[in-house]
């Protein structure tokens, strides 16, 4: 049980977000190791306190209501985590699932769309999904309209996975509370929010990128501009996955989101196998080319006070940082560190909270960090 709750604490410990839990990982081989060396790296970083770390009984404890609230945790890493969602650089650490998690190891698709939906909307997102459904695994968000639409449509035919942005004890919106109690028994449920969360708006970015790192495709029935479906349908592009669309009158301010996806390039949609005809089926593929991030130093010691120039590495990497997100890539070329001690500079900063790791092997500082 060690490892597993060394794990979780050092997913919950302050300042640990889903890039920097793989990269202690990637760095010490193991959880236990990680937690050992998170004080001093905060301190390296600038961090006068160290950062806050769960106790043992306290994760044990998330553990066992989660058991008892009918789900289970399963680690980034282990053999039953979705393929697909790991290839994700912000991948979650921990997801909390109920129900088949067969159905996320086969080929999936995303249907997503607006919740104020028209009745041609939902009624086209639940033919496509029931359709799809014979083939692949249907993801959608159990948000009201062309979510539960495409849920609808999948567990008549097939099966369906909804990603939720609250925890598995919480059914939102309420109305849907049935529809979250059918798929827990007979599909499957996932999020990364511990039991008792009861989801926010700043949950919803979060579960949209679950959403579109389960999926090999993302297709967008009705979708306003700046919605969450078109979050979605960006994260999947960055990530290599195909992106789907399916037209809308000009007329109807609902279908603008998507009739932009087409004129950017997404593939029109107009049933069933307009999806199928075009879905990637090597998902191993769709990060070739990708470059993997540099690897830190060998241990602790390896990391010099000072650079080659003489500087403090902390304020070179910082001094070539802003609040608009860099590539590490640029970063790297301007700082004039090595590319493994830049890394491990990076991942101290984090961790005293001086600079945030995004997504897509961007960084950014952030607005209280001094020098």
């Amino acid at each position: 049980m060690a490892e597993p709750t060394d794990r979780l604490r050092l997913i919950r410990t302050e300042g640990v977000g889903p890039v920097t839990y793989r990269r202690l990982m990637d760095r010490f081989g193991g959880a236990g190791a990680a937690l050992e060396a998170l004080p001093r790296l905060a301190r390296a970083g600038g961090r006068s306190r160290p950062p806050a770390i769960p106790t043992p009984s306290e994760v044990e404890d998330e553990i066992a209501v989660t058991t008892k609230a009918g789900g289970r945790m399963l680690f980034l890493g282990e053999p039953a985590y979705p393929n697909l969602l790991a290839m994700m650089d912000d991948a979650p650490p921990c997801l909390i699932v109920q129900g088949r998690m067969a159905l996320a190891a086969g080929c999936c698709v995303a249907a997503v769309g607006g919740r104020n939906a028209s009745v041609n909307g939902q009624r086209m997102a639940d033919m496509l999904a029931a359709d799809l459904a014979t083939r692949v695994t249907v993801v959608s968000g159990l948000a009201r309209g062309i979510d539960t639409a495409a849920h609808v449509g999948a567990m008549r035919t097939g099966g369906t996975i909804a990603v939720i942005a609250g925890g598995i004890d919480c059914p939102y919106p309420p109305e849907n509370a049935d529809l979250h109690r059918r798929i827990a028994e007979r599909h499957l449920l996932v999020t990364e929010a511990p039991v008792g969360t009861v989801p926010q708006a700043r949950h919803f970015p979060r579960r949209n990128r679950i959403i579109a790192g389960l999926s090999l495709g993302v297709v967008v029935v009705e979708a306003a501009p700046r919605s969450g479906s078109l979050i979605t349908a960006r994260i999947a592009q960055e990530q290599g996955r195909e992106v789907f669309a399916v037209p809308g009158s000009p007329l109807d301010p609902r279908a603008r989101g998507g009739n932009d996806l087409i004129r950017q390039g997404a593939i029109l949609v107009e049933s069933a196998a307009d999806v199928l005809e075009s879905l990637p089926m090597a998902p191993m593929e769709l990060r070739e080319g990708a470059r993997p991030l540099p690897p830190f130093p060998a241990g602790p010691e390896a990391l010099p006070s000072r650079g080659a120039t003489g500087a403090d590495p902390h304020a070179a990497v910082l001094s070539c940082l802003s609040a608009d997100p860099t590539m590490v890539d640029d970063l790297l070329r301007r700082c004039q560190l090595s590319p493994s001690v830049t890394m491990a500079v990076l991942l101290e900063l984090e961790l005293a909270g001086r600079v945030e790791t995004l997504p897509g092997n961007r960084v950014a500082r952030l607005a209280d960090a001094s020098i």
